[in-house]
């Protein structure tokens, strides 16, 4: 339904996460100058050596390289029916030792200025980090060539993706004021890439016989390189063990309930693919985190959602129980180009055709979608407005701290770069719209980067100091589905342009401060940080236009390997935001439009957790946070139940018993296993598409391949058409 990251932050030596965000910080008084953020002293140098050099040969080579793998591996990932994300923090771990080896064996010289350093070493990362993501423009190219039956051309989809992921960089200019020089402005996600910087370059004092952290990391990736061939290959009905359906497949109630396809009740998955596919990986969620997800999790997906169904709420038992299709009133698959001409609604047809219905679930997580929206502005103004005036009043008076004081020995980017890149970046979005049929005006695209633009500072100033990222997906669809209904690619490029331009400013302004954190000079950030990105851009739509000529079937269940999870959810949202329109699917004469009372609802519901708080500040109220809890079920669909459920199992394992009773352990290898695993998985996952799934080959089938062993998981309570 939306897009989510969960970034938190370690605990190492440090005030711990819950704390960081809940509690306001203390000042630190010291002789020694330091940062007045007590979790950034203990963890960021405040000393600097403005001679260590950066943008080395070293740094260009492995960053062009990495950029090009993380954004190759993450683009390929994406198309899979099980995707996952390679984190840059795999990247942070392989290119240390690459660095120390270019170090050792390129000449001395200009190529080679000296040892490896960590300067070179988060610029590499941060490059990556660019890189890492996929471009959201390429799910529009996606449903323009499988559902709407267009293709602009490489040019046009080059430049959309261009402008989308680089409109943002030029804001951050404005934002790196208020956002990046202040002390106050923690960005506490970043810590963890401090803390794992500093760790890799400080010689680690090991005792007889213990493994060296890069050392653990390459034989747990072997491992779970090794592994995976079982679930991901040899006998993939490990993947989803729904033992409670196969008791009886032929019960409709039974497979909704507990089959992989349905709520997923009781099933079990043994592939690292799968567990990690839509919510990353739960090595590095705290467990108070994960804690709320949980009870979001049940109490939406287990309680609230079984009631609706089988109450059948929505005329919910003519669909099936979890799937983001779109159907007809009597249940049989919603056709939009029945409805369309030319990608356009055609009123007359549609009366003719009727009106769209989708699964109770699927309204019920737009639902809980509004209503996470508007719980995120409570929760921050009654936990965090004091926290957020006094450091936004410090923002602007205080902020020569120590590490803004050390970052002066840099040239700072002049202001004219950033806005040269603004505007270039605008005249691309409104170029490309006018010229190819986007059916988006001019301004239209001017609207949206003027909410990007408006929301960038609030935004920023909230993840800045909780960490949390309230999104514009659904606030940017709802709006251009009023003022331009019928148009389906006009409201996902309106989407686009608002949405990620200021999810980028977020990520760029983030990187600034780790940069800002590390004394990495800022003009080398800049050119590092565009680099990755176009890099990125130029890969993820020669990777996505590759796999859409070479893959037949794809996106659709006649492929097993390449069903776009992410692409059909994002199909269905722009039918239901731009074909039908927000007035038609959710206004006063539909039938869902009780789900707009849910804006209400996430409004309140911060409210009584917070006096309750007050009345017993110590227990299990501490750890309540509605926003999160909300947003548990965001990527469902088209995440899976059990996707879910395995995930937090998990995650009970490391972030609670390993961190609990072996605190050693889990403080030196929990994020190192977590980046081993990822790295091992994806590894084996591209070797079998080269040396199998490219050629058509596939195991030979036995019990162990079955995947159709729970047949009704995905059918109606009622029979199609009944």
């Amino acid at each position: 339904m939306s897009e989510q990251k969960y970034e938190y932050v370690a605990e190492k030596d440090f005030v711990d996460q819950k704390r960081d965000i809940e509690h306001p910080s203390i000042v630190l008084e010291e002789e020694e100058e330091n940062s007045p953020i007590p979790e950034v002293a203990a963890i960021v140098s405040n000393k600097d050596d403005p001679s260590i050099p950066v943008l080395t040969f070293r740094y260009w080579l492995m960053a062009i390289f990495f950029s090009f793998l993380l954004s190759f591996f993450n683009q390929f990932f994406w198309f899979r029916s099980n995707p996952m994300t390679i984190s840059t923090l795999v990247i942070q771990l392989l290119s240390f030792p690459i660095g120390k080896f270019l170090a050792n064996v390129l000449p001395p010289g200009p190529l080679n200025p000296g040892p490896f350093n960590i300067k070179e070493h988060v610029l590499v990362a941060l490059t990556a980090n660019c890189a890492g993501g996929t471009a959201y423009a390429v799910d529009i190219v996606v449903i323009q060539k499988i559902y709407y039956g267009q293709d602009f051309g490489f040019l046009a989809n080059f430049l959309l993706i261009l402008c989308t992921q680089m409109l943002g960089y030029g804001m951050a200019g404005v934002l790196r004021r208020y956002l990046v020089y202040p002390a106050a402005m923690i960005w506490p996600a970043n810590l963890v890439q401090v803390a794992l910087f500093n760790t890799l370059h400080k010689e680690e004092d090991l005792q007889p016989g213990q493994w060296s952290r890069f050392k653990f990391f390459l034989v747990a990736a072997f491992a779970m390189f090794c592994y995976q061939w079982i679930p991901g290959f040899l006998f993939p009905v490990i993947s989803s063990i729904a033992w409670i359906c196969w008791i009886k497949p032929d019960n409709v109630v039974l497979s909704q309930l507990t089959g992989a396809g349905g709520l997923g009740i009781g099933a079990i998955s043994l592939d690292w693919n799968n567990i990690v596919s839509f919510l990353g990986s739960p090595l590095i969620v705290p467990w108070w985190a994960q804690v709320n997800i949980a009870l979001g999790f049940f109490l939406i997906a287990w309680v609230m959602v079984p009631i609706a169904y089988y109450a059948n709420l929505w005329d919910a038992k003519k669909y099936p129980i979890l799937t983001a299709k779109l159907f007809r009133e009597n249940g049989q698959k919603y056709e939009p180009s029945a409805i369309l001409s030319d990608s356009v609604l055609n009123e007359t047809k549609y009366d003719e055709y009727g009106p769209l219905r989708i699964s109770t679930f699927f309204a019920l997580t737009y639902g809980v979608g509004f209503a996470g929206l508007s719980s995120m502005i409570t929760h921050t103004w009654l936990y965090h407005r004091r926290k957020l005036v006094s450091q936004w009043k410090q923002s602007r008076d205080h902020t020569e701290d120590i590490h803004h004081k050390l970052m002066q020995a840099y040239p700072e980017v002049p202001d004219w770069w950033y806005a040269s890149l603004f505007i270039i970046m605008t005249a691309i979005a409104i170029i490309t719209c006018e010229i190819w049929d986007y059916k988006l005006p001019w301004w239209g695209v001017l609207l949206a980067i003027a909410l990007a633009a408006i929301f960038a500072l609030p935004v920023g100033l909230i993840q800045a100091i909780t960490n949390q990222q309230p999104g514009l997906n659904i606030i940017t669809e709802y709006v251009i589905g009023y003022i331009l209904p019928g148009y389906p690619i006009a409201n996902v490029t309106f989407k686009t342009l608002g949405y990620i331009s200021m999810a980028q400013a977020m990520t760029f302004t983030s990187d600034l401060k780790l940069g800002h954190y590390m004394k990495v000079p800022p003009r080398a950030m800049f050119w590092a940080q565009l680099l990755g990105t176009v890099i990125a851009g130029l890969t993820n739509l020669l990777t996505a236009n590759w796999l859409l000529n070479s893959q037949e079937n794809i996106c659709t269940k006649a492929n097993d390997e390449f069903r776009c999870p992410s692409a059909n959810t994002f199909y269905s949202a722009s039918v239901i935001w731009g074909v039908i329109a927000p007035d038609r699917m959710f206004g006063p004469s539909s039938m869902y439009n009780a789900i707009n009372y849910f804006f209400v609802i996430g409004f309140i519901l911060p409210i009584p957790f917070y006096y309750l708080k007050k009345v017993f500040p110590k227990g299990w109220l501490d750890f309540v946070h509605i926003p999160v809890l909300l947003a548990a079920t965001g990527m469902m669909p088209p995440a899976q139940a059990y996707n879910y459920t395995n995930w937090l199992v998990v995650g009970f394992i490391f972030q609670f018993f390993a961190r609990r009773y072996h605190p050693d352990w889990h403080l030196r290898f929990t994020y190192i296993l977590s980046a081993a695993f990822d790295s091992g998985t994806a590894f084996m996952v591209l070797l079998s598409f080269f040396l199998f799934t490219i050629r058509g080959a596939k195991m030979v089938k036995w019990w162990g391949t079955d995947m159709n062993k729970c047949p009704l998981e995905y059918q109606p309570y009622y029979a199609v058409g009944s």
